[in-house]
């Protein structure tokens, strides 16, 4: 290998840097959203649901299936000590989908509150991020634990976070543009198996196109260690002036 051919330490350095960049944004999205975990508990109670319902055809019997097996998720997680946010959002989203679906007594009512959530969700990302602040940085802001030091002092992170924003809008409002026309002209077996063939993959396109933004964008300014080093100085200082009170004394 001729010395043209040998990488330079800068190009080294710069490569482990991405990769180093690329380590961290792809642990911090599996924090923020559940990891593969978080997936299965997301998908599970309405596959059961419509499971169920394509057999039997019991609403009563599908809903309280798919209830159960949300609060056991929980139950697990709390006997091994995990964090519990995602099942617990599952959980609320399931029990919501149920007191629709029994109070109107219509199956795919099941799945209306979830429709209507994403819908919401999808336009949060949008307004956010034309309003300057994209959903996805208040979310992963503290994961990163930058916070919201990206809006003013990290534009290319900025940047990075709204491209993710755009990204999970615009998919999550494709979704919706399939599911709200089922909801009205299929049947609630065919809504259900739509709806759980539509759980992961766009989940991980959004996921997969923040990693893609976010591991090219500058890196985040972690304020905490930066409050650390601010009392660590301060601290500094007031032993300075004991020392120097002490020493005139």
């Amino acid at each position: 290998m001729t010395s043209l051919d040998k990488p330079t330490p800068d190009t080294d350095r710069t490569d482990q840097q991405e990769a180093d960049a690329k380590a961290v944004t792809e642990a911090a999205l599996f924090e923020a959203f559940g990891g593969i975990r978080g997936m299965v508990e997301t998908v599970l109670p309405g596959l059961l649901f419509v499971t169920i319902f394509t057999i039997n055809k019991d609403l009563h019997t599908s809903a309280i299936a798919a209830l159960a097996v949300s609060l056991l998720l929980v139950a697990v997680r709390l006997i091994r000590k995990d964090t519990v946010k995602h099942a617990f959002s599952g959980v609320f989203g399931v029990a919501f989908g149920v007191v629709f679906a029994m109070m109107t007594g219509n199956a795919k009512d099941f799945y209306l509150p979830g429709m209507i959530y994403t819908l919401g969700l999808a336009l949060a990302y949008i307004v956010t991020t034309i309003a300057g602040v994209p959903l996805i940085g208040l979310i992963l802001g503290p994961v990163f634990k930058e916070n919201l030091s990206w809006r003013t002092r990290n534009p290319g992170r900025k940047k990075a976070y709204a491209k993710a924003s755009w990204a999970w809008g615009l998919i999550l409002l494709a979704k919706c543009a399939i599911l709200f026309p089922l909801y009205w002209w299929a049947d609630t077996a065919q809504l259900g198996w739509v709806l759980v063939a539509l759980k992961i993959p766009p989940f991980l396109l959004a996921v997969y196109l923040t990693w893609v933004f976010l591991a090219k964008a500058p890196p985040p300014i972690d304020v905490f260690a930066e409050m650390e080093a601010e009392e660590q100085a301060e601290k500094a200082r007031k032993a300075e002036a004991a020392a120097a009170r002490n020493t005139e004394a």
